[in-house]
């Protein structure tokens, strides 16, 4: 099965590669994202709580966590939510992982199968085709 990879606008920054993973329990954002971003390092919060799961086998501790605005569009339809982001220093394949706190937050439903993920919008409902 492939990954549902979206391309949703977090900050003021459209990232091309950010994978939907609703077994996942944070929302992760890489360090080298962040800095490609150009966000300052003053909004990061001290976060001292690991995680694991992300490198096989090992626990990481995150530099922080950071407050950012991300916006789903559709046509002519958009949602926005104010998101909690743990910052890793290390690198992965994708610019960042949402897991199910993104997802409760944007009520949206995953379809892996045909690579959908679908949330209510102000006007209809917004579908996201994932990106292969």
């Amino acid at each position: 099965m492939l990954p549902l990879v979206v391309d949703p606008i977090i900050g003021k920054t459209r990232l091309s590669r950010v994978v939907m993973d609703g077994g996942s329990g944070l929302n992760l954002l890489y360090a080298k994202t962040y800095d490609a971003m150009g966000l300052s390092w003053v909004a990061i919060r001290p976060s001292g709580a690991p995680f694991h799961g992300v490198i096989p086998g090992l626990q990481a501790v995150p530099l922080g966590q950071v407050d950012l605005p991300m916006m789903f569009r559709g046509q002519a339809n958009f949602h926005t939510e104010m998101l909690t982001f743990e910052i890793a220093d290390f690198l992965g394949a994708y610019h960042a992982i949402l897991g199910w706190p993104c997802y409760a937050k944007f009520r949206a439903i995953p379809n892996y199968t045909y690579l959908k993920l679908k949330m209510p919008g102000p006007h209809m409902v917004i579908t996201i085709g994932g990106n292969l």
